[in-house]
């Protein structure tokens, strides 16, 4: 009996994509789940976690722009959090 194992759907779906790639759509869906919430708070914390992950993404294969944009992210975040009143 042959059982249904979606691994290598998403293996074969995935091979084609780097590991910035993924945190990239993962930053982006989590940034549309933060926008019903309407706090910036919680927008800026997201952003500064995913600006670290940028960065330590590098150090595993990932391409150099994507420590840019960690890079740019940790400059912005802060300053986000700090304008927020809620």
């Amino acid at each position: 009996m042959l059982e249904f194992v979606p691994l290598p759907l998403v293996d074969d779906f995935l091979i084609e994509y780097n590991v910035g790639q993924a945190v990239f759509v993962l930053f982006a869906l989590s940034l549309l789940a933060a926008i019903p919430l309407k706090s910036r708070k919680v927008l800026s914390l997201n952003t500064i976690l995913f600006g670290l992950l940028f960065l330590t993404v590098v150090a595993m294969g990932a391409p150099a722009h994507f420590a840019y944009l960690g890079l740019a992210l940790l400059v912005i975040a802060p300053v986000l959090y700090t304008t927020a009143s809620r």
